[in-house]
């Protein structure tokens, strides 16, 4: 072992113990959601032996590849496979309820606040197969949010792939949200109809972009979110030869073989939907329009073609999308959304991180929006990985610099 390895994993195990202890004793998800924490667990301890971390990314310890993999492996079991009970702490009151019939986790902060408070509705990410707004990793933030910005979080949940698919777990948390922002839902849990922002990481991050589009067109939602904050979101289903796919394709956390596993699955259980995904043939040539619209050759920073030559597509078969439309659907593609969609979006933050498959959808979300005319902060971390919210426990420096950033940014701008 490399020097001090022992110490440090010591010092990393008692971290996660006190914060076992702090949230309470966890309950054991369904054996459905088991087998598909297995499948990831088991691709990402794989991929932690077979292809290091870059070396660029803070790690949190000195550890050789056996221990990375053992501590990613206890990492993903302790936040994919347990999830906390809604433990009130110091500072927040955490309640479980349900937004029209959508389980929801709120956190309310305890100290009195003179005027109405801001509030965050945030999306949990896990390829819309995976998560919870109980695992640890997601209530540690949300209370954390709670607490900084005297604000109002509402972490929602939403039925699960492979058992549901589309548009079900977008209709959940749209529904949710709906429901959050009727007046006298807001009123009673005093938050100010002007200052609300929706938010969510990875399929989260998804999930939040669509609904924000989706609120645009609703003749019954009369109060608007003042911010979306999309924390490495996927954006498009059209291209998966994009250059972060390719150069990121066998990177820990999100390889691309399970980057299309989790989006086939949000849209059906037919494997030739996905083993199309695989090769770039799925889309058909009726849709051959939508790709100007993805076409990361001139949406994308020169600085990250790095000499990628843009390929023109090879389409599928058009009895596939008929079956399948989904991967064609706005809701589930939020970068297929118009220019005069786009240019009503709020305010938005959005985070992207070098090493990830997703990189470049959110990168061309950001010049897309900027193109509309909608003002856009943009992180992109080049240390980063896809999932850093998802690993507190083992206390990347970048998780604790990313959480910061984020909660700062929404303390600036809500």
């Amino acid at each position: 072992p490399a020097p001090g390895c022992h110490s440090s994993v010591a010092g990393t195990a008692r971290e996660a113990s006190s914060v076992f202890l702090k949230t309470g004793r966890p309950r054991s998800s369904s054996m459905g959601r088991r087998s598909w924490c297995l499948l990831l667990l088991g691709v990402l301890v794989a991929y932690c032996i077979y292809t290091p971390l870059p070396e660029n990314i803070e790690e949190p310890m000195p550890i050789n590849t056996p221990l990375k993999a053992l501590a990613h492996l206890v990492s993903l079991q302790f936040f994919e496979f347990q999830m906390v009970p809604p433990t009130s702490h110091k500072n927040v009151i955490v309640t479980d309820t349900k937004f029209n019939n959508t389980p929801v986790r709120v956190y309310v902060p305890r100290r009195k606040s003179d005027t109405l408070r801001r509030s965050v509705f945030y999306i949990h990410g896990g390829g819309w197969v995976l998560g919870s707004a109980a695992f640890i990793s997601y209530d540690l933030l949300s209370e954390r949010t709670a607490d900084r910005l005297n604000a109002v979080v509402v972490s929602t949940n939403y039925r699960l792939a492979p058992k549901y698919h589309f548009p079900v777990q977008f209709e959940d948390v749209y529904d949710a949200l709906k429901w959050f922002l009727r007046k006298n839902i807001l009123e009673e849990y005093g938050v100010d109809p002007g200052r609300i922002a929706v938010s969510g990481d990875s399929a989260g991050g998804n999930l939040a972009a669509a609904v924000a589009q989706q609120l645009l067109d609703d003749p019954d939602v009369k109060i608007r979110l003042k911010i979306q904050s999309l924390i490495y979101p996927a954006l498009q289903t059209l291209d998966v030869e994009t250059p972060s796919y390719q150069d990121n394709a066998h990177m820990p956390v999100l390889p691309k073989s399970l980057a299309i596993r989790f989006y086939s699955n949000y849209i059906t259980s037919d494997s030739a939907l996905r083993k199309a995904m695989m090769s770039n043939q799925h889309v058909p040539v009726e849709a051959a329009p939508l790709f100007k619209l993805v076409n990361w050759s001139s949406l994308l920073p020169e600085r990250f073609l790095k000499g990628h030559v843009y390929k023109a597509p090879t389409f599928g078969s058009s009895e596939l999308a008929r079956k399948h439309p989904g991967f064609l659907d706005v809701r589930v593609a939020p970068l297929l959304a118009a220019d005069s969609k786009l240019r009503d979006l709020p305010l938005t933050y959005l985070v992207t991180c070098q090493y990830d498959v997703v990189r470049d959808d959110g990168l061309m979300y950001v010049r897309r929006l900027r193109d509309a005319g909608v003002p856009v902060t943009h992180n992109h971390l080049e240390d980063g990985f896809h999932g850093i919210l998802s690993f507190p426990v083992l206390s990347f420096k970048i998780y604790y610099r990313l959480v910061d950033e984020y909660i700062g940014w929404l303390d600036e701008n809500l």
